[in-house]
């Protein structure tokens, strides 16, 4: 204990004595020391009883002498004085408390308590109004008169307290308390006439509710919408103080809901609405959705739900204008409410409205722009821009072409909704900092607009003026793909060689989808023979950006379009001497040993019979063994392992589908063997053992007397295996009949015959060897 450990336990083994906790509980009762009590003292006469109120007394006096200002002390003698029976001691002692202490509220309870238990009740109402003539703003003292008088069913004198109480414009308990005790006594008029002297001290908008609610209960309803008239007057017109008012919109409409007035509902609904904006009634328009879903038409109700998710949405931007999930959730609600007018078959102006409202969304969000210069930061402010134009593009020009029709002005109309998209597509552009980053779609979709207005040129010279200002790669590929819809082949050829030349963009020879695509368009234009020129002037680039792809590419191409399998084999070589890999031997392999199209000059001869299938050149199974047998020397040769597995699987797997059970085996016996290696460690020097791949004729070539000893050993042991099979006696043991008969298995033999043959022509190479 002494280092501040906890003591160490040597004997864990549980007590021969066990101690319930009942048992602990029981003794530690028995073993608590009693409290001290006084003694009582008895009085048996007017002498005894004379000296002990006067020894109290001079005690109570000592202590009030020491404490004057403690209430307690004061409360303690004037109570035992009253025990005594000594009212008017008592009532003095509390005289001269309230003397030091007049404003105590305990002390005057404490006192008018004195006297209602002695039932002293004229005292005590004396007390209660001197005390609340002192202290008027207390309500505890005028509940507690009230309660007396009310107690002792003097009604006109409980009235006349709360009549002065109600003098002192108390608290709103006050007046609640006052017309429950008119309730009480069913003096209704009485208590409403309270709650107009209420309103008059305080006009809020929850005691004209109260008051109006008061009214309905008792069935006075004409009276009931008089308040509720009354309090609209009262809080007026005004924004702030019908934002104030709420409550009072709501109990009226509820109320003339309750009565079945449903259009009188509706109307006070609407008449706070419209006066209200929409951020602050959000409360009131989720009562007037609930009213409209229980009493109002599908239209009715329809308009009510996307007024209150305007709210939701006004209330989301307000708090964070560049939050654009909102604004695209706010732009879509409000096309969505456009197609829906025009197919319920809207009017001109509620259909212009609806469209205005829409633009009013999509202008207030596009002006919310991305704070800095970074692009994670404005891909979903483009998306607005986007959308904006489409809607411009698109929703708009129909409308106008339906209101229009009858009057043969479509070509003006139209021109001014795509003058409208146009500038929207432009103002984006323009907003954008190209010189940090671009929007490939935006430039894309600008020119697809100016196609769909049948302005080429327009539509290329955005396209070049994007690529020129901010070259990009997908806005490269944008460009491509328009002049290939438009069929306009010699531009994307242009196009392709500007690419690879890098005379446009920052992107150069290097490139091999570049080189790809434009052989590709080769091909599909049928212009075989510069698709290969194409191909072979990319694969003769000094360095490439992913030369695999190039290469795969050169070759499908040769196999599947050319059907030529000498040109194929030549790229095949190339590429084994440029890399070496072993997917590249794998793939070449297979190459050679599967079936390919005819060359294409046989193909168009046999054009003629088109239903039949296309005919295919059989490839050459030994070709492909030896291809692999080449690759796996040569993965041998570099000292890859894994890759020899690799390709020594693909190899496994061709033998199966295409070879014999020889074929497999000899595949099979190349496998490795994943044996244990001890080596030391470099950096800690201690001896480490790793798994690696034992390759046999690795082993063969590194130790060749070893490998035919290990040979021999493992046939040895597969036929003495195969023996022990046959005759149906466990490995390792005799049959009995050679001992009897002498006589042995000739299998035997002719094993051990191998094993010493093998021994023998062992011992006389190492003594070649020796020699």
């Amino acid at each position: 204990m002494q280092d501040g450990r906890a003591p160490r336990i040597r004997n864990r083994a549980p007590a021969p004595v066990q101690i319930t906790a009942e048992q602990l509980l029981r003794e530690a009762q028995e073993r608590q020391e009693s409290t001290f009590r006084a003694p009582k003292q008895r009085v048996e006469d007017f002498e005894e009883l004379h000296e002990y109120r006067g020894r109290k007394r001079k005690e109570f006096e000592d202590r009030i002498r020491r404490n004057r200002g403690s209430i307690k002390e004061w409360t303690q003698y004037a109570n035992w004085e009253a025990s005594q029976g000594e009212f008017d001691r008592s009532r003095s002692v509390f005289e001269r408390a309230l003397d030091v202490d007049p404003r105590s509220v305990p002390l005057w309870l404490s006192y008018t308590e004195m006297e209602l238990k002695n039932r002293n009740v004229q005292h005590a109402r004396n007390l209660f109004d001197r005390a609340v003539t002192l202290l008027p703003r207390v309500d505890q003292l005028w509940y507690k008169y009230v309660y007396l008088e009310e107690l002792l069913q003097n009604i006109p004198g409980a009235r006349q307290v709360f009549e002065r109480w109600m003098q002192w414009e108390p608290d709103d308990k006050a007046w609640q308390a006052y017309i429950k005790m008119e309730e009480r006594y069913n003096e209704l008029d009485r208590a409403s006439i309270i709650y107009e002297r209420w309103i008059a001290v305080r006009p809020e908008p929850r005691v004209w509710v109260k008051w109006a609610k008061f009214e309905e209960e008792r069935g006075k309803f004409d009276k009931a919408r008089e308040v509720f008239q009354t309090a609209l007057q009262f809080f007026g017109d005004e924004e702030e103080q019908i934002e104030k008012a709420q409550a009072v919109f709501n109990a009226f409409a509820k109320m003339e809901t309750r009565l079945k007035e449903y259009e009188r509902a509706r109307v006070i609904y609407k008449f706070a609405l419209d006066r209200l904006p929409r951020s602050k009634s959000a409360n009131l328009y989720a009562a007037y959705t609930k009213f409209e879903k229980q009493h109002g038409t599908r239209s009715v109700l329809e308009s009510t739900v996307l007024g209150k998710r305007r709210i939701q949405y006004e209330d989301e931007v307000s708090h964070d204008g560049r939050n654009y999930d909102t604004w695209f959730d706010y732009a879509r609600l409000e096309e969505g409410v456009l197609r829906t007018l025009r197919e319920e078959g809207g009017t001109k102006e509620e259909e212009e409205a609806s469209i205005e409202r829409v633009r009013d969304v999509y202008e207030r969000a596009v002006a919310h722009v991305p704070p800095g210069h970074e692009k994670r930061h404005w891909r979903r402010y483009i998306f607005l821009w986007l959308d904006y134009a489409l809607f411009e593009e698109i929703e708009t020009k129909a409308g106008q072409r339906f209101a229009c029709s009858f009057f043969k002005i479509f070509t003006h109309v139209f021109l001014q909704d795509y003058e409208r998209t146009r500038q929207i597509y432009r103002t984006a552009l323009n907003l954008v900092p190209h010189k940090q980053f671009t929007f490939a779609k935006l430039w894309i979709m600008a020119a697809r607009f100016e196609i769909r207005r049948f302005d080429l040129p327009a539509a290329r010279k955005i396209l070049g003026a994007g690529i020129g200002m901010c070259p990009k790669e997908a806005l490269f590929k944008g460009y491509i793909q328009l002049e290939m819809d438009l069929r306009e082949f010699d531009r994307v050829r242009t196009l392709y060689e500007k690419y690879i030349e890098g005379t446009i963009c920052q992107y150069d020879p290097t490139n091999s989808a570049a080189w790809i695509k434009y052989a590709e368009l080769e091909i599909a234009l049928e212009d075989f023979a510069r698709a290969e020129a194409m191909f072979e002037l990319a694969v003769s680039q000094p360095a490439l950006a992913m030369p695999e792809l190039l290469w795969k590419a050169y070759i499908d191409f040769e196999v599947e379009e050319q059907g030529d399998r000498e040109k194929a084999r030549s790229l095949y070589e190339r590429l084994v001497a440029l890399s070496g890999h072993h997917k590249v031997w794998i793939s070449y392999a297979e190459f050679e040993g599967s079936s390919i199209p005819l060359p294409r000059a046989e193909r168009e001869e046999d054009d003629d019979d088109e239903a039949s299938e296309p005919k295919m050149v059989p490839g050459n199974p030994e070709l492909a063994r030896q291809v692999f047998e080449r690759g796996y020397k040569d993965l041998k040769s570099k000292g890859l392992k894994a890759e020899r597995v690799t390709l020594l699987e693909a190899w496994k797997a061709y033998e199966q589908a295409n070879g014999t059970k020889t074929d497999v085996a000899k595949v099979q016996g190349m496998m490795p063997i994943v044996g244990r290696k001890q080596h030391v460690d470099k950096e800690t020097g201690q001896v480490v053992e790793d798994w690696e791949l034992v390759f046999a004729d690795d082993e063969r070539e590194a130790n060749p007397t070893s490998y035919k000893f290990l040979q021999m050993a493992h046939a040895w042991k597969a036929a003495q295996a195969k023996r022990a099979n046959e005759s149906g006696v466990l490995s390792g043991f005799t049959p009995s009949t050679s001992k009897t008969t002498g006589a042995s298995d000739p299998r035997a033999v002719d094993g051990d015959t191998v094993m010493r043959e093998g021994l023998k022509d062992d011992a006389s190479s190492v003594a070649s060897s020796d020699e």
